[in-house]
């Protein structure tokens, strides 16, 4: 039995590289990101949550941060028999974005378990904006 309760208990040991992606994988959203056109997309992979109260998307230091929260209730009564399973957890994903997108026209739509943001990114030379001077 020695041999078996070893090999469990330094598993983690043995193996680094999985137990950290294994970790890192748990909370982190899955994303396809993607350049159509004159826009960034990301689509996020993100089924079972409400997106209106479960799900927030802000733009921080030039970046894409996405945050979701899925809770999801199964109750199984059999008889004299009631097993009550509880899937909760937060999932989030930060994503840089580039340097010419305009921030304050990102749309977000959610459909299917898919959460699908778009980032419009200026044009070369479209990156400049006019700032008015005030007499003083």
């Amino acid at each position: 039995m020695e041999p078996f309760e070893r090999g469990l208990f330094d598993w983690p040991l043995r193996h680094p590289f999985e137990t950290f992606r294994r970790f890192v994988d748990e909370g982190m959203i899955k994303v396809d990101e993607f350049m159509e056109g004159d826009e960034l997309v990301v689509r996020a992979d993100l089924p079972g949550v409400d997106p209106e109260r479960d799900v927030d998307i802000s733009i921080v230091d030039g970046a894409l941060c996405i945050r979701a929260e899925r809770r999801q209730e199964e109750k199984v009564a059999s008889g004299n028999v009631r097993r009550s399973e509880l899937r909760y957890g937060t999932f989030s994903r930060t994503l840089p974005l580039p340097s010419n997108a305009k921030e304050g026209d990102i749309k977000a739509r959610y459909r299917d378990g898919i959460l699908e943001v778009r980032a419009p990114v200026a044009q070369n030379g479209d990156t400049r904006s006019k700032v008015p001077v005030e007499r003083g």
